[in-house]
């Protein structure tokens, strides 16, 4: 049940380009957190050169223009040890299927309850999911 959103600058990525991108994270998704296909929502912002502000080199990484901030909330309880799989394999697969360099990969992970999801209806679904496999 992930929310992505991706931020850019937005003169660097193309319409084409982004829905590449917006494949891959999902594959990265599919593989390191088992989110199943429907699950499926993301939101990207392109953003003017002043709007988008960033360090060249905090902790030693080399970043350029072609930065994409990728926050993606979703529900708690993954290991360190998934997380940090997941962060290699998104960089890793960004670089290799859309050409994103891997130290322009920023990925930050929102861990969130189910109580604070409702996918439509005004109905907390993850919750009633949750009750019924109990």
């Amino acid at each position: 049940m992930p929310f992505i959103r991706v931020s850019y600058l937005e003169e660097h990525y193309r319409e084409e380009q982004l829905a590449g991108i917006a494949r891959t994270i999902m594959t990265a998704l599919q593989e390191e957190f088992d989110v199943p296909d429907e699950d499926y929502f993301q939101v990207y912002h392109g953003h003017k050169r002043g709007e988008f502000q960033y360090s060249r080199n905090y902790l030693q990484v080399s970043r350029s223009d072609g930065l994409v901030f990728v926050q993606i909330t979703l529900a708690s309880g993954r290991s360190t040890e998934k997380k940090q799989r997941f962060y290699r394999e998104l960089a890793a697969l960004l670089q290799a299927e859309c050409g994103i360099r891997e130290e322009d990969v920023f990925v930050v992970l929102v861990e969130t309850g189910l109580e604070n999801w409702s996918f439509g209806n005004g109905v907390a679904q993850m919750i009633e999911i949750d009750e019924r496999i109990r």
